[in-house]
């Protein structure tokens, strides 16, 4: 399965950007789909995920309430859409998918074995 990540860019805090990821290669519905994060000098870390086979969704504390993950089946394009950004909510960002993560390992990127190439998000303050 191939994962392209998009629709990064500047922005002002409090302002919105919305991510996309398009995922290729595969029957869609069978992957969790998850955002993950990285800063500059700081460890990649769990933003969203969408689990496989329904419609549930988890977020990293911080971000819930500001932003949503949403899936287009027709498209096979999950999207973050995030809003309030703050500073601290820059990084570069990546999509990841997974056929087989369970939930106890849903925030953790080594259960998943395919990843887009990350767009970068920068927040002004």
């Amino acid at each position: 399965v191939q994962l392209q990540a998009s629709g990064g860019g500047l922005v002002q805090a409090g302002g919105s950007l919305r991510l996309s990821c398009a995922v290729a290669g595969s029957t869609f519905s069978r992957y969790s789909i998850s955002w993950f994060r990285q800063a500059p000098e700081k460890e990649r870390e769990f933003v969203a995920a969408w689990f496989r086979g329904g419609q549930n969704t988890y977020y990293k504390e911080s971000v819930k309430g500001r932003f949503t993950i949403s899936r287009d089946i027709a498209k096979n394009t999950v999207s973050l859409q995030m809003n309030s950004l703050r500073p601290e909510d820059t990084a570069v960002y990546y999509c990841a998918a997974s056929p087989s993560v369970i939930l106890s390992n849903l925030r953790a990127q080594t259960a998943y074995a395919y990843w887009g190439q990350g767009t970068q998000v920068t927040v002004s303050s």
